[in-house]
Order: structure tokens, then sequence, then C-alpha cells
């Protein structure tokens, strides 16, 4: 995989490195490649691989899904969506109906469609 491949232009890690954990600066250990373990994550997000796919690049699989997870359970990402929700070229962060799908038994609650008038015709 080539690098010049990645997704998080410059302008964006700027916005987002100093929300990040692992920084030279926090308690604790530095991370390695904070970039590239987002580039990791977006790459997976984008292929919809499975964590076993992901590139050697990236470093070992295993070790890259339990980053995630620590920053999942300690609101990392939640930070960086607030930060990048007013960038209008974070189209990749967006999520529509191409990207999650639903069974087809999902699709209407029991006895079917019904038509209901919507909230604001209902109060005029």
């Amino acid at each position: 995989m080539k690098q010049d491949r990645f997704v998080i232009s410059d302008f964006v890690w700027e916005r987002i490195a100093p929300h990040l954990s692992g920084k030279a600066e926090d308690c604790g250990v530095t991370a390695a490649d904070n970039r590239l373990f987002v580039e990791s994550i977006l790459w997976r997000v984008r292929t919809g691989a499975p964590w076993r796919d992901l590139p050697e690049i990236f470093g070992n699989w295993n070790s890259v899904f339990r980053r995630f997870r620590r920053w999942a359970e300690r609101g990392i990402f939640e930070r960086l969506f607030e930060v990048l929700s007013d960038q209008p070229d974070f189209e990749y962060a967006m999520i529509d109906g191409t990207i999650v799908s639903v069974h087809q038994k999902a699709s209407g609650a029991k006895g079917g469609l019904k038509i209901r008038l919507s909230g604001a015709r209902a109060a005029v």
C-alpha cells in the first residue's frame, strides 16, 4: 500500500492531532504513530475488511484493534467527530444508506406500512 493513497490531509491532521491520546506531553506511553493509526482505521472503514486483513504497513492487526477499542471506550472518536463536524470536506466521516444496511425484515413494523400525517401537519 502506498502512503500517497492515505486519506488524512495535513490540514485535517493539524486539527485532530491535539485531541488524540499518546502525545509526547501526555502522561503514560507515547504512541508510535498516531497518524498511521488513524489512517488504519479509515482504511478499514472504507474497505469494510475484517481486522485480520489489515495491511502490514499499519502494524499488527491485533495491536491496532486493541488500540481502537481503548480509544472507543475513552470517547476519543466522539471528540474527533465534534472537532471535524464543521469541516465540509470531511465527507468520509458521513454515514448514509449506502454504508449501513438493514436486514430485509427490519423495514417495517408488524402489520405493514400505514400512512400517518406528520406532526407538523397534525398541528395545523
